[in-house]
This record gives C-alpha cells, sequence and structure tokens, in this order.
C-alpha cells in the first residue's frame, strides 16, 4: 500500500469517528443525471444492482437548455428537452432506481469500497461509482444571452442547426470546434457570420482554409459581442469593433440565432486527485469500455467524451458504463 493510500484511509477514518457518518452501502452509485446517467440507472436497474444515483447540479444535463431535440431516435415528432428528460427519470424510477436530489462535494476512490460525499454530509459507500456529470458549455456571460437561452442562443449546431435552415446566424469562436460548427451550419443556413474576439484564427490551417473558401460564411475579427436583441427570439447581435479604430465602435448585425463555440468544461475537478484526465480535463476511459484507471470506477457522457457530445451517444455509454460496473461486480 502506498504512503498516499495509506494517508486517505487513515484520514477517511479519523473523518468518520469525528462526524460519526455512517455511510450507506449501496452496488452501484452513479453521480449525475442526463442521457448517460439515466440510461445508466435503467440498464444497472434491470441488472438488480439497485443503483442509487445523485441528479447533480443540472438534473437532467445540457438538455434541460435545450427547447426541441428532434435527433435523438424514436421521437419522430421531436420533443421538448425537459420533457425528455423527464422520460428517462421515470423510466429509471420504475425499474428500481433510487432517484435523489443532490450534488457530489468530494470523493475518496483510494480504497474499495468506494467513497462518496455529497452536499447534506451524506457518505455514500459504493462497490461501483458511474460518473456522468457532464460537461458545461461556456459562455460569455452577457445577460441578454441568457435571457434568449433556447430562444436564438444555442452551444451546439449539430443539435440545433436545422431549425435555423435558410436564415442567418453567428457562431463565436476562433479554434477547430468554432469553424467545424460554422462550416455545419453553413450548410444549412443562408449567411454565416464568425465572432472572433482576435485578429486571427486559432484553428488549424486547413480549418481556417475550408472557412475562408466557403462563400456564405463571413468572418468578423477583432469583434466583441456587447449585447443581443430581439422581441422574444434573437433577432440581432450588437459588436464592439476594435479593428482600425482608436476608439471602440459598435455595428449590428441581424441575425436568427447565435452560437456559443468556445469550449466545454467537463465537470471532473473532484476526481482530480484519483483519475487520469486530459489536457482539457475530460476524463479517460479505456478506448472502446467506460473503464478508469480505476478498477470499479467508469465514466459515461460528456464528461469523458469531447467529441461527440450528443444526447444519443450519451446514452449509449451510459448503456455501456451499467455493463461494465455488472460485469465487474461478476468478477469479484
Amino acid at each position: 500500500m502506498s504512503l498516499f493510500q495509506k494517508l486517505n484511509i487513515d484520514t477517511r477514518a479519523s473523518s468518520a469517528n469525528a462526524d460519526k457518518i455512517e455511510p450507506e452501502k449501496t452496488k452501484c452509485l452513479i453521480i449525475g443525471s442526463g442521457p448517460a446517467g439515466y440510461t445508466a440507472a435503467i440498464y444497472a436497474a434491470r441488472a438488480n444492482l439497485k443503483p442509487i444515483l445523485y441528479k447533480g447540479i443540472q438534473p437532467g444535463g445540457q438538455l434541460t437548455t435545450t427547447t426541441d431535440v428532434e435527433n435523438f431516435p424514436g421521437y419522430p415528432e421531436g420533443i421538448d428537452g425537459p420533457k425528455m428528460m423527464e422520460d428517462f427519470e421515470k423510466q429509471a424510477a420504475r425499474f428500481g432506481a433510487d432517484i435523489r436530489w443532490g450534488i457530489a462535494i468530494s470523493v475518496d476512490f483510494s480504497a474499495h469500497p468506494f467513497q462518496v460525499t455529497f452536499d447534506d454530509k451524506k457518505i455514500v459507500e459504493a462497490d461501483t461509482v458511474i460518473i456522468a456529470t457532464g460537461a458545461t458549455a461556456k459562455y460569455l456571460g452577457l445577460e441578454s444571452e441568457q435571457k434568449y437561452m433556447g430562444s436564438g442562443v444555442s452551444a451546439c449546431a449539430t443539435c440545433d442547426g436545422f431549425f435555423y435552415k435558410g436564415k442567418d446566424v453567428a457562431v463565436v469562436g476562433a479554434g477547430d470546434s468554432a469553424c467545424e460548427e460554422a462550416l455545419y451550419l453553413a450548410g444549412l443556413c443562408r449567411k454565416v457570420y464568425m465572432i472572433i474576439r482576435k485578429p486571427y484564427f486559432r484553428a488549424s490551417k486547413i480549418m481556417q482554409e475550408r472557412v475562408m473558401k466557403t462563400p456564405n460564411i463571413e468572418v468578423l475579427f477583432e469583434r466583441n459581442t456587447k449585447e443581443l436583441r430581439g422581441d422574444r427570439v434573437v433577432q440581432e447581435a450588437v459588436l464592439i469593433r476594435h479593428k482600425g479604430t482608436p476608439e471602440e465602435q459598435e455595428e449590428t448585425i441581424k441575425i436568427d440565432g447565435f452560437f456559443l463555440a468556445i469550449g466545454h468544461t467537463p465537470n471532473s475537478e473532484i476526481f482530480k486527485p484519483f483519475l487520469n484526465l486530459d489536457e482539457a480535463g475530460y476524463i479517460k476511459t479505456v478506448p472502446g469500455t467506460t473503464k478508469t484507471n480505476i478498477p470499479g470506477v467508469f465514466a459515461c457522457g460528456d464528461v469523458q467524451d469531447p467529441h461527440y457530445r450528443q444526447a444519443v451517444t450519451a446514452a449509449g455509454t451510459g448503456c455501456m458504463a451499467a455493463i461494465d460496473a455488472e460485469r465487474y461486480l461478476n468478477q469479484l
């Protein structure tokens, strides 16, 4: 046993004695909801693992900020994002998943069984842990941005681009992801503005070339977004222009949609002392599985997916995590 593990176990014991909190025991603990967490709960419950699921900081995940979901199989007419997550939750509860409100504030994966502490100071001791805490899209922090969330403001072109077919939209960002979003939207929309704060791209050369060669993409360098305006939905963006001017100048562009492509932050901070993360903070998993570097701890959904970030792929990895957890328990 390493000194690090011994110190953690000793700390765990002394802390438990001091607070006299008796941990609740479970075979399978799921941290986070959304398509990944709820799907993991459905599969784990049907496998008689009697999972406990804590909903996390954003119950239902990023889909609760989306009005219409049209690209999830099984909903030919589309479905409201929050309603879809309600259906997922009901299905998980139907099979016996114990679904609770609460946020994980610390974990101890140094010894088995694992311990997770939640915001009400409750400690759960689990034979397996499935992490489905998702990722949070980065926003500019504008008041008007929040006002039009789901009414013209989106952080996912693949999810919402179809609603802007034949319309004018803007994409904020300068990296590869922003270029990919702009190119995707260019195939649907009449006009795509790229709003870039600096006088240059951060994207790879090939992505820059593709953007510049696309006739209906107009790149607006050295602009910041000041605010969004519109009657119930986004109708225009007010930009601050810096290029070639000693003073800031305002300009307005007419748009129907405003897409953020400035990155995502995976909700993985509390796992950092124990799990292997990539440079951006996404949890690393063994390719083709949801296994992390710690046997018995699994990760699914956007917290381990920097590439796709779709509801259907998140649900798929939630299924994988539950099956991986079941097989791990059987091996024990």
